[in-house]
């Protein structure tokens, strides 16, 4: 079993610090909200984003994917009462030249394998898709 250990600690009323390791982020903490620093929701979010990438950068090389560039975008939807993201829509963007059954074998162990996607999952709507990055700009 692996473990996992973050600290957390109050700067002053407009923020916080999360470390682990070597490691900080700026939380916003701020009843008003703040633009230099990701809220609860949006650490969340980017969460679920690091596990998707983590997990394609585990699995490429077994499957022998050859990619240039992974993208996730996610967009969550959360109710006020009682508060709790009720779904989120995630899209994974991969500079490939793969096929489309290689990426769908990709998108398939992505969801299968990822530590916090499947925790999530279990707690709320979870859906996305896998496509390639268009080769137009």
């Amino acid at each position: 079993m692996l473990e996992y250990s973050v600290e957390a600690r109050r700067i002053d009323a407009h923020g916080s610090l999360a470390t682990t390791k070597q490691a900080e982020i700026t939380l916003d903490t701020d009843v008003s909200g703040r633009v230099d620093a990701f809220n609860p929701a949006e650490l969340f979010l980017a969460a679920v984003a690091a596990c998707m990438i983590k997990g394609i950068e585990r699995v490429a090389p077994m499957l022998k994917f050859d990619l240039r560039g992974v993208e996730v975008k996610l967009h969550g939807v959360r109710q006020d009462s009682p508060p709790k993201m009720i779904s989120i829509d995630y899209e994974i963007i991969v500079d490939t030249d793969e096929d489309n059954h290689r990426l769908d074998l990709l998108h398939t162990n992505v969801r299968k394998f990822g530590t916090i996607s499947n925790t999530v999952a279990q707690a709320t709507k979870l859906e996305g898709v896998i496509r390639r990055k268009s080769s137009t700009p």
